[in-house]
């Protein structure tokens, strides 16, 4: 696993996402339209308006070496349910070398410690065949729970729409898998 850091979005990261977000390869999973970096200042604007209205924890990956590689995002957060949904992407360069599953560790820290949920729930297309793989790959997750959570898997197809299988983060498999991982 690679080391990474979580730092706020800031407009001075617009080119950088927007190089990132552009790339056939990125764009085509997150089904991005054409976009300029004017789009991605809005982005970042709206990213931020809605983590002050308590909407989203968006936050930007940076690399060992402080490069901008990606972004996760808490988002849909339930405090009555305890629950909340995440979204991670990573630019192509950084593909295949370890950052997903240490974003993913940072965020779900921000979800468990700091908000008190109790999931994270994460999805993909079943056209996303390459993010299916990435979340298969983490041992704290669990896998395919679209009948243990309808609701949720419903208003993800609703939100995508076209076919999603739903996977879980559960606030008490993390912590275990942190607690032995640490040991």
């Amino acid at each position: 696993m690679k080391s990474i850091k979580l730092v706020n979005h800031r407009l001075d990261y617009a080119n950088e996402i927007y190089t990132l977000s552009s790339a056939l390869p990125v764009k085509e999973a997150l089904g991005l339209p054409d976009g300029t970096v004017e789009d991605t200042k809005q982005f970042i604007k709206m990213r931020l308006e809605d983590e002050f209205a308590g909407k989203t924890v968006p936050r930007v990956i940076l690399n060992e070496d402080f490069e901008l590689i990606g972004l996760t995002d808490l988002m849909f957060i339930d405090y009555t349910k305890k629950s909340c949904h995440i979204g991670t992407w990573i630019g192509h360069p950084y593909w295949g070398q370890g950052y997903n599953e240490g974003s993913k560790i940072a965020i779900l820290r921000i979800a468990f410690e700091d908000l008190g949920l109790d999931y994270v729930f994460a999805g993909a297309r079943l056209t996303n065949i390459r993010s299916q793989k990435a979340q298969a790959k983490l041992p704290f997750i669990r896998l395919n729970v679209e009948s243990e959570f309808p609701e949720e898997h419903a208003a993800l197809e609703k939100k995508e729409k076209q076919p999603c299988l739903l996977n879980v983060f559960c606030k008490n498999d993390f912590f275990s898998y942190m607690n032995t991982a640490t040991k």
